[in-house]
């Protein structure tokens, strides 16, 4: 027996997935795996929202592909070359077919597995599934990586023209016999302590729901997505993120999806997306140090007990803690609100932008490697197209401007409201006071 390993990663849908196209079309069965080997990503492993994520829509791909008389074979270990070895020897199988990744590590082991077994006889082959186009494919006119979004999506977008997404397969051929694996529950990707309900009533994990929730915003909310996007209280935003990231929707099927909204600001927020990868991918140091040098030196402080208050909405700031509670409870915030939360910690409260970036890792269901980095450096003034040091978001003034009926604040600290508003902490640092000390130490950087 001859067969094709496909090897599921972040592309967990069967629409529009150009490996298992590809897989089917050899005219051999074709082996849906996924392997479990999170040592491989170091410190960025999936964090805990994202872990339960991948719970759910490693559940929901493996249900669809019953229903095509195949089935998900689930293996864990430490070495992916190791577990993919094993199931060739297992299957017989003579090649490998993936969907590309963009994150460092997963960049060099993906090289290097597909450098080895294509040196001991087999084919192996990955393919584009996560982005509209591909990270070395756009450079600027020096021939360099963009560092800066505007002139980057100027120039993918003007001769942007992705092909049609791909039908799911009606049925693909499978083996006679099937390897062994593992149950997904032997994965242990579910919080051991129920803290997730807030997760589970928010969100439906899957391609099914991806679709669903991609439907439901181009009938009503993306009308109005250049008015309603900046305001928390209102469901104004696609909420795509997290079905983007773990490949459960791709950007070609959203492209092809709104035609009539591929000038708008929602497809911008798509283009920003693209963005991201493309950074991670041309600097991939990013991922822990500053994009620009000089904020190596840049004097951060250390404060254990203002960093739990932030993590656990108790600043005594309004609107920041409401979006950091929002986050816990359903592992996703408000984009504005993330700019606000971002600019506090490493603004007002001076702190390392790494504290908030892991925070997020941890606790975001939609957390990308990509858009997390350039997210926070961002809000830190030392990313490509950051804001400026001068720039620091007054969390009072945004919430007047954007919850200007306090609905997203009294959504999130009901204790605000009545006789319990003694039970709301007073504010942990002074927001005028703490500004013009974050804006002394960013002149020292600009003195040397």
């Amino acid at each position: 027996m001859t067969a094709t390993l496909l090897w599921f990663r972040q592309d967990l849908r069967l629409t529009d997935h150009p490996a298992l196209q590809a897989a089917i079309a050899r005219g051999e069965p074709v082996i849906p795996v996924f392997l479990w080997c999170p040592d491989e990503e170091g410190e960025w492993a999936p964090g805990a929202a994202a872990r339960w994520w991948l719970h759910q829509s490693l559940g929901t791909l493996a249900r669809d592909l019953e229903r095509l008389g195949s089935q998900l074979v689930i293996r864990q270990g430490k070495d992916s070359l190791a577990a993919l070895r094993k199931l060739i020897k297992d299957t017989g199988a003579t090649a490998v077919y993936w969907s590309r990744r963009y994150e460092p590590l997963v960049v060099a082991r993906d090289r290097h597995i597909k450098e080895l077994l294509r040196a001991e006889g087999f084919e192996a082959r990955s393919f584009n599934a996560a982005l509209l186009i591909e990270p070395w494919d756009v450079q600027n006119l020096s021939g360099k990586p963009f560092q800066v979004f505007t002139p980057f999506w100027r120039r993918v977008i003007t001769d942007l023209a992705p092909p049609a997404p791909l039908p799911a397969p009606k049925k693909p051929l499978s083996p006679a016999h099937w390897p062994s694996g593992i149950t997904l529950e032997a994965l242990r990707l579910m919080p051991k302590i129920h803290w997730h309900g807030g997760l589970q009533q928010t969100w439906s994990p899957g391609e099914r729901g991806a679709a669903k929730l991609l439907d439901a915003f181009l009938d009503g909310p993306v009308k109005d997505y250049g008015d309603t996007r900046n305001l928390p209280a209102v469901s104004g935003t696609s909420r795509l993120s997290p079905h983007l990231h773990f490949g459960e929707l791709s950007p070609r099927q959203v492209w092809h999806a709104a035609p009539k909204w591929r000038s708008s600001q929602f497809m911008t927020e798509i283009g920003w997306r693209e963005f991201t990868h493309h950074l991670l991918y041309h600097f991939p140091r990013t991922t822990n140090e500053p994009l620009r040098g000089e904020f190596a030196r840049f004097p951060w402080r250390d404060n254990e007990r203002e960093l739990a208050a932030w993590q656990r909405g108790q600043t005594g700031i309004p609107l920041v803690d409401a979006g950091m509670r929002e986050l816990w409870e359903t592992g996703w915030m408000h984009n504005r609100v993330r700019m606000v939360v971002a600019s506090f910690l490493v603004k007002n409260l001076r702190m390392h932008w790494l504290h908030g970036a892991r925070w997020f890792w941890d606790t975001l269901v939609d957390a990308d490697l990509a858009s997390n980095t350039l997210g926070w450096q961002w809000a830190a003034g030392c990313g490509a197209d950051a804001a400026p040091y001068f720039r620091v978001f007054n969390p009072a003034s945004q919430a007047e401007k954007f919850d200007p009926d306090n609905e997203y604040i009294r959504r999130w600290i009901p204790e605000l409201g009545g006789k319990s508003a003694k039970a709301y902490p007073p504010p942990i640092v002074d927001l005028k006071v703490s500004r013009e000390s974050a804006l002394a130490a960013f002149k020292t950087l600009r003195g040397r």
